[in-house]
């Protein structure tokens, strides 16, 4: 069994609400020199049988087609 991690983030010119509120409160926890935060997802997908090339092309069409929105996420596909 292998274990496929799925990456999805904001695209860089695509606004963050929630990651520029952590960013905001840091300094009023005592955190300082954080310049800015982005929020994203991590998915944890098991396949059956080993993360061939094959295998990762299916969780590749996974991620584009359900977990990330192309328009406006980029994803990364890496087996943990």
């Amino acid at each position: 069994m292998a274990r496929v991690v799925v990456d999805v983030m904001l695209k860089p010119e695509i606004l963050d609400p929630q990651g520029q509120a952590i960013a905001r409160k840091l300094p009023q926890m005592g955190f300082e020199g954080v310049v800015a935060v982005r929020q994203g997802k991590r998915f944890e997908v098991e396949l059956e049988g080993a993360a061939d090339e094959a295998a990762l092309e299916r969780v590749n069409k996974i991620a584009e087609t359900l977990l990330a929105n192309p328009v406006i996420e980029s994803f990364e596909v890496r087996v943990l």
